[in-house]
């Protein structure tokens, strides 16, 4: 059964259980039902399409996923879709709740969204104050849970963001980590996608005469616009830092591979001295400079190891050994 729950509420209290038929969905004044589904079958939409006179296009949406985040007005009803998130290693994986709001009604549908809202109507139910403010706090509640969401998700690829920073200082990146770093950079792309729309329904909700919005509600969707503004901030500047490290990683891998090639040509160049002395007397020639001296052999070899020590100590100062 995809009902999750649904229930009959009044004056911000529980009132009863409200089946999904046509008699159990039948409302007294003052009451007002929040159906909460999941992927809900057709037979189970047709009770609901036919006891609120759901508008044609609303219901086509929602019964196909993969929608970005939109706020439709058809009468004296609204239909909002808002995307949820939640974060599998370095993968980022979304799903879709629906949510029709009317005068006496709010009915939520998932779609591939694991976080069911059983906490948030508890949390709900457990403030009765505001709960009777009817359909649109409920509304705002829906959509600060799923906001809230976002939250941890941010916080968990801030954290590799700023240890993958931290290894392309020590060290320099391997191929392994330039992977994961696109794939970062890449769900974070992904996310900002979700996360404006998203912010431009909240702004809605906030600022336009809307139906089924009351004016004393509409801080509260401020307050959801501003969450999800900031993890809209947080997320831009995690993409920047992640081009920021790879930058610096090549910047850091072209040092090091100039350190190199400096000692490399140093050592070069103090082991061609005695290589020079050496072939020239190594020579067979019969007439050559000293060639019979006594002391020729050892004034060669001091002659060598001065040059390379003269060598040695420049290169040592110019910081190239």
């Amino acid at each position: 059964m995809s009902v999750v729950a649904s229930y009959v509420y009044k004056d911000g209290k529980r009132v009863r259980e409200a089946p999904l038929t046509d008699q159990g969905l039948a409302l007294a004044e003052g009451e007002y039902l929040w159906i909460g589904l999941h992927e809900p079958s057709d037979e189970e939409f047709d009770v609901l399409v036919r006891r609120f006179h759901l508008h044609p296009l609303a219901v086509e949406d929602a019964l196909t996923a993969h929608q970005i985040p939109k706020l439709e007005v058809y009468g004296s009803e609204l239909f909002i879709v808002a995307r949820t998130a939640q974060a599998k290693g370095d993968r980022i994986l979304y799903g879709e709740t629906h949510v029709f709001v009317g005068p006496d009604y709010v009915i939520t549908i998932r779609h591939g969204s694991a976080r069911a809202h059983t906490q948030l109507r508890a949390q709900l139910e457990a403030s009765p104050h505001q709960l009777k403010h009817g359909p649109d706090f409920i509304l705002h509640g829906v959509l600060d849970f799923i906001v809230d969401g976002y939250i941890p998700i941010i916080d968990a690829i801030e954290d590799k963001v700023l240890e993958m920073e931290q290894v392309a200082l020590d060290s320099f990146l391997a191929r392994d980590d330039i992977t994961r770093l696109f794939q970062l950079r890449r769900e974070l792309v992904k996310f900002s996608r979700v996360l404006g729309p998203m912010e431009e329904v909240c702004v809605k909700l906030q600022s336009l005469d809307l139906p089924c919005i009351d004016r004393e509600v509409r801080p509260y969707f401020r307050d959801v616009a501003d969450h999800v503004r900031r993890v809209s901030s947080r997320a831009a500047g995690l993409r920047d830092i992640l081009a920021s490290v790879f930058e610096v990683s090549n910047l850091l891998e072209q040092q090091r591979q100039g350190v190199i090639t400096r000692k490399l040509a140093a050592w070069a160049a103090i082991l061609a001295t005695p290589t020079a002395v050496a072939g020239i007397y190594g020579m067979n020639f019969e007439h050559m400079p000293e060639l019979r001296w006594t002391y020729g052999y050892p004034a060669v070899l001091a002659l060598i190891v001065a040059i390379c020590i003269g060598l040695y100590i420049t290169f040592k100062r110019s910081k190239w050994l």
